[in-house]
C-alpha cells in the first residue's frame, strides 16, 4: 500500500507499468528490473522479447541436422514452438528466429542464395552456411508449410534487393551456400497403419490339388493372384495415409495438453495470490472506500481467473479424451497390421501351391503326349501285321483254288 491508499503490486521483470490508456511502453533496457502494477493494471502485464515486432509468425516443430551423421534430424524442442520472421532495420537484413523458453533454437539470417525445400507435404528445410547447419520445420498442415515457403521466397528476394542497394551497384562474389542435404521428414511414419475394412481371411484353407487338374481351373487361379496383390497394395497405401494422420493428431494433442497444463498452473498461482491479498485487505482495521473498491475489483479479477481456469480444465479433459481415442486407434492399427501380415503370408502359400499345381499339370501333359506317341507306334505296327495276314489269307485261298 503506497501513498493515497493505492494498492501497488511489484513483479520482477520490468520497471514500467502500462499507461492510463492500457498501452505498455516497455523498452529493451527495462528488462530484469521491477515492474509496478496498480490495482487496475493487474491483468495488463506481459513480456516483449524483441526490439522489432515479427512480420510473420507460425507454429511448427523445429529440427536441426545431426552434425555427425549429416543424415538424421535432431529435434530442438519437445513441442511446437513459434517461428517468426523479423526485419533488422539496423543491418537491413531478414532473420528467422524461434525461442523455446529463453533458449534460441533457430537464429538464421536470410541470404539471397538460400533455398527453402519442401521434402514432404508438411515438412521443409533450408541450409544456413553461416551457422553451418540445416534447419527443418514440421507443420501441422500443408497450408502452413506453403505459406511459410512463400514468405521465405518473398523475404529472400527482399534481402537480395537490399543487398544490391547497399552495395551501390558493386557486385561481390556470392557466398557459396551449403549443399542441401536430402533428408526424409522425421514426421513421416515408417510403419504402415491398418484400416477397419479388411476382409476376414484369418482361417487357413487347405487346398489339395487333384492328380490331373483341369487347365481351365488353374488358369483362373493364376489370373486371380495379381488381382489380390493389387487389392492389398491399395489397402496398404490407404493404411499408410491413415497412420500419418493419426501420428500428426497425437503429436498435436500431446503438445496442446502440455501447454494447457502450464497455463493452468500459472492461473492457479495467480488466483491463490489474489485470494491471499483479499484476505489481507479484509483483516485491516479501517475499511476506506478506496480499499472497498480495490477489494471489489480484485474479486472481479478472481472470478474472471476462476472462469478461465474452469474453461481450461474442460479443454484439458477434452484433450485427454482425444489422446485416449488416438491410443485406441493405434492399438486397432497394430491388430489390423498383424492380420494383414498373416493374410499376405497365406497368399504366398497359395501362390506356392499354385506353382506346384502348374508344374504337375505340365508333367501330366508331357506324359499324355508320350502315351499318344506310343499308341501311334503300336497302331502302325498293327496295321503292318494286318496287311501281312491279309496277304497270307489271299495266298492260302489261291492255293486252295489251284488244287
Amino acid at each position: 500500500m503506497e501513498g493515497g491508499g493505492e494498492l501497488v503490486i511489484r513483479l520482477p521483470g520490468r520497471s514500467r507499468s502500462p499507461d492510463n490508456n492500457g498501452n505498455s511502453n516497455f523498452g529493451l533496457g527495462d528488462f530484469g528490473q521491477t515492474m509496478v502494477l496498480r490495482h487496475k493494471e493487474v491483468h495488463h502485464f506481459f513480456l516483449v522479447p524483441f526490439r522489432e515486432q515479427p512480420i510473420y509468425s507460425t507454429q511448427a516443430h523445429a529440427f536441426q541436422i545431426d552434425p555427425n551423421t549429416k543424415k538424421n534430424w535432431v529435434p530442438t524442442s519437445k513441442h511446437a514452438v513459434t517461428v517468426s520472421y523479423f526485419y533488422d532495420s539496423t543491418r537491413n537484413v531478414y532473420r528467422i528466429i524461434s525461442l523455446d523458453g529463453t533458449k534460441a533454437i533457430i537464429n538464421s539470417t536470410i541470404s539471397p542464395n538460400m533455398t527453402f525445400t519442401k521434402t514432404s507435404q508438411k515438412f521443409g528445410q533450408w541450409a544456413d552456411s553461416r551457422a553451418n547447419t540445416v534447419y527443418g520445420l514440421g507443420f501441422s498442415t500443408e497450408h502452413h508449410l506453403t505459406k511459410f515457403a512463400d514468405k521465405f521466397s518473398e523475404y529472400k528476394e527482399a534481402a537480395r534487393l537490399a543487398k544490391e542497394k547497399s552495395q551501390d551497384g558493386k557486385m561481390e562474389p556470392n557466398s557459396q551456400e551449403s549443399p542441401a542435404v536430402e533428408l526424409s521428414s522425421p514426421l513421416t511414419p515408417v510403419t504402415p497403419p491398418a484400416m477397419d475394412n479388411i476382409n476376414g481371411t484369418d482361417d487357413p484353407c487347405d487346398i489339395t490339388p487333384e492328380p490331373r487338374p483341369e487347365p481351365s481351373q488353374n488358369a483362373l487361379a493364376f489370373t486371380h493372384s495379381p488381382t489380390i496383390n493389387k487389392h492389398w497394395e491399395a489397402e496398404l497405401a490407404a493404411l499408410k495415409g491413415n497412420n500419418a494422420k493419426l501420428t500428426a493428431a497425437l503429436l498435436e494433442s500431446t503438445a496442446n495438453v502440455k501447454q494447457w497444463k502450464q497455463q493452468l498452473a500459472a492461473y492457479q498461482e495467480e488466483a491463490e495470490r489474489l485470494h491471499k491479498r483479499v484476505t489481507e485487505l479484509e483483516c485491516q482495521s479501517t475499511q476506506t472506500p478506496v480499499i472497498k473498491s480495490q477489494k471489489t475489483e480484485l474479486n472481479h479479477t478472481i472470478e474472471e481467473l476462476e472462469s478461465t481456469l474452469k474453461d481450461k480444465e474442460e479443454e484439458m479433459e477434452r484433450m485427454k479424451e482425444e489422446v485416449e481415442n488416438a491410443n485406441v486407434l493405434l492399438q486397432q492399427r497394430d491388430s489390423l497390421t498383424q492380420k494383414l501380415q498373416e493374410t499376405e503370408l497365406h497368399g504366398r502359400v497359395l501362390e506356392e501351391q499354385l506353382l506346384g499345381a502348374e508344374q504337375r499339370l505340365e508333367e501330366s501333359q508331357e506324359e499324355q503326349e508320350n502315351f499318344r506317341k506310343s499308341l501311334r507306334t503300336l497302331l502302325e505296327l498293327l496295321d503292318g501285321k494286318i496287311f501281312e495276314l491279309t496277304e497270307l489269307r489271299d495266298s492260302l485261298a489261291k492255293l486252295i483254288e489251284d488244287r
